[in-house]
C-alpha cells in the first residue's frame, strides 16, 4: 500500500487544493495502482508518505502550517526522496524565506532556494504555464513575488497570467513540483496527474481516457481561442 498525504487541508485548502488528493488517488486506483488517502490535521503527526501534498492558504494560516511542518519530520522526509506537489502558499512555505502580513518576512522550510516578496499588485485570474510541451491550466490569486535562486529551475513557461513573476510560474526539483495554479490542478490537469504517478512509482503510464481529459482539451481550446 502506498500512501498519498494531504497535510492541512483547513489551513491550506481555502481554494480546493485539497482535490488534488483525491484526483491522484482516483487516478492512481483507475490504473490498479494500490494507493490510500489520508488527511493530516493540526494535532496529527505527519506519517510516513511517498507523496505530500500542499495547498495554498491565507497569510495567517500559511505562517502555522509552517511552524508545524518545521517542527515535524516532513522536512527530512521530503530530503530523503518523498515527492511533494505544492501550490501556492505550499509554494512558498517550501522556499527559504516568504512575506506575510504586509512586508514581514517569514523563515521558509529551506528545502529550495526561493524567496517570495510581496508583489507590486496581487495576481488574480486564470493562469496557463507552458510545461514542456503541455499546457498546465489553473488560476491564481495571490500577492507574492517569487524568485528562484542557485540554479532552480521553474515548472513552466507563463502563456497567461504571471505566476511567479509574470514570465516563470513554480519551480521543479527531482521530487518537488510547485506552481501557483489552483484548480485544483490535479483534478484540471490529467496528464500532470500521471507524470506525478509515474515519478512516484517509477513506472511509465499508458494513456487513460477520462472526462476530465475531455475538458482539460476544452479548456485548452478556450485560452488559445
Amino acid at each position: 500500500m502506498t500512501t498519498f498525504c494531504v497535510l492541512y487541508p483547513d489551513l491550506l485548502g481555502t481554494y480546493g487544493d485539497g482535490g488534488n488528493g483525491l484526483a491522484v488517488t482516483q487516478r492512481a486506483r483507475r490504473r490498479g495502482l494500490d494507493v490510500e488517502l489520508v488527511s493530516v490535521g493540526l494535532n496529527d503527526e505527519v506519517p510516513d508518505a511517498a507523496l505530500y501534498l500542499l495547498g495554498g492558504g491565507e497569510d495567517g494560516p500559511q505562517r502555522l502550517a509552517a511552524d508545524l511542518l518545521r517542527k515535524s519530520s516532513f522536512v527530512s522526509r521530503v530530503r530523503d526522496g518523498a515527492t511533494v506537489v505544492a501550490v501556492c502558499a505550499g509554494l512558498q512555505i517550501l522556499g527559504s524565506t516568504f512575506c506575510v502580513e504586509g512586508d514581514d518576512e517569514y523563515e521558509g522550510l529551506g528545502l529550495v532556494d526561493v524567496v517570495t516578496s510581496r508583489g507590486e499588485r496581487r495576481s488574480v485570474g486564470e493562469l496557463a504555464t507552458r510545461v514542456e510541451g503541455q499546457l498546465l491550466v489553473g488560476f491564481e490569486n495571490h500577492g507574492g513575488r517569487t524568485t528562484l535562486h542557485g540554479g532552480l529551475d521553474a515548472l513552466g513557461i507563463v502563456v497567461k497570467g504571471r505566476g511567479n513573476d509574470g514570465k516563470l510560474d513554480g519551480y521543479r526539483t527531482k521530487n518537488i513540483w510547485a506552481t501557483y495554479a489552483h484548480g485544483p490542478v490535479l483534478a484540471m490537469n490529467p496528464w500532470f496527474c500521471d507524470e506525478i504517478l509515474a515519478a512516484v512509482f517509477e513506472v511509465e503510464l499508458e494513456p487513460l481516457a477520462s472526462v476530465a481529459d475531455l475538458l482539460y482539451h476544452e479548456r485548452c481550446r478556450v485560452l488559445s481561442a
